[in-house]
């Protein structure tokens, strides 16, 4: 749920939330979550809600430090990022927000460039 809520979280941060940041977060509980579409979507809903009763990310990245050891937040990490290229851009906000979050979980600054790097490479957004 931790996982979802940051998820939400990175593609809610440019003010609004695109379909294609919806199948990407959906897609991605499915596929590392073991849920099938209707749990994926439920799980988003119970995250939607808690995303929006809490104002801070604290709880929710101390749950990621806590649970997930060290190689689950770096793919944390990547999945982020592969929300917020979603939309084929990158925001002053999203970059922010990444930044907290590596640092909050305990992923280094370099591992979450690498991170970047490689979503991006992926989505043909390199330059």
């Amino acid at each position: 749920m931790a996982a979802a809520v940051l998820l939400l979280e990175a593609a809610a941060m440019d003010d609004s939330i695109d379909p294609a940041e919806t199948d990407k977060v959906e897609g991605l509980l499915i596929r590392h979550f073991d849920l099938d579409p209707a749990g994926a979507r439920a799980v988003m809903e119970t995250a939607a809600k808690r995303r929006a009763e809490s104002t801070q990310l604290l709880r929710f990245t101390r749950r990621i430090k806590d649970g997930m050891d060290a190689a689950e937040r770096e793919r944390l990490i990547e999945w982020l990022w592969d929300v917020i290229y979603a939309d084929g851009k990158e925001h002053d906000m999203e970059a922010n927000l990444m930044r907290r979050i590596a640092g909050l979980i305990y992923v280094d600054d370099a591992i979450s460039g690498q991170a970047r790097k490689r979503v991006r490479r992926r989505l043909g957004l390199e330059a």
